[in-house]
């Protein structure tokens, strides 16, 4: 997908979300930045879902996941994944507040990483259907170190409501 071939590296997921503006266009606009990434091929983004918020009020989310391949380090990754955040007007108030673009590092190849800027994998992603679903589309057998296989958590988030797009 993005002009770089990566052969080695680290597979690493990346959660996508947007609720307000023009959440279509800004997930596009990120997919394109992350297969900019340097260092970096985009695999595969799985299919658009549409999920209510959880613990907080506002429009329903847009969300995807991106398989993202890089020989870069988690942190700078990570600093990446804000920059990009930052240049789609993301800002940063209050926990759960709606957003322009919200990039989760979920996981990072079969690490597990606990630093005070990063947690991996991402600490709540087998609580969220908006983050299995899509994970499950580009990744079936993706497992969550520590946890287990990520299609068993399924039954567990089966009461959120989340809606597959229809491209």
């Amino acid at each position: 997908m993005g002009e770089q071939h990566i052969d080695n590296g680290v597979l690493t997921c990346i959660g996508l979300g947007a609720n307000l503006g023009d959440a279509g266009a800004v997930l596009r606009a990120a997919q394109d930045a992350l297969a900019a990434l340097p260092m970096s091929s985009l695999v595969a983004v799985s299919p658009l879902y549409r999920s209510a918020p959880i613990d907080a009020t506002g429009p329903d989310y847009l969300n995807a996941v991106a398989l993202l391949r890089t020989t870069l380090d988690a942190c700078v990754l990570l600093r990446e994944l804000q920059r990009i955040e930052f240049d789609h007007g993301r800002e940063r108030s209050i926990r759960n507040a709606p957003r322009t673009l919200d990039l989760d590092l979920l996981l990072y190849g079969a690490e597990s990483i606990a630093t005070p800027q990063l947690t991996v994998p991402h600490p709540r992603m087998h609580e969220r259907a908006f983050v299995l679903r899509p994970l499950l589309d580009v990744l079936p057998a993706a497992s969550i170190p520590g946890l287990g296989a990520a299609a068993g958590f399924l039954p567990r988030v089966a009461n959120q409501r989340i809606t597959r797009m229809t491209p």
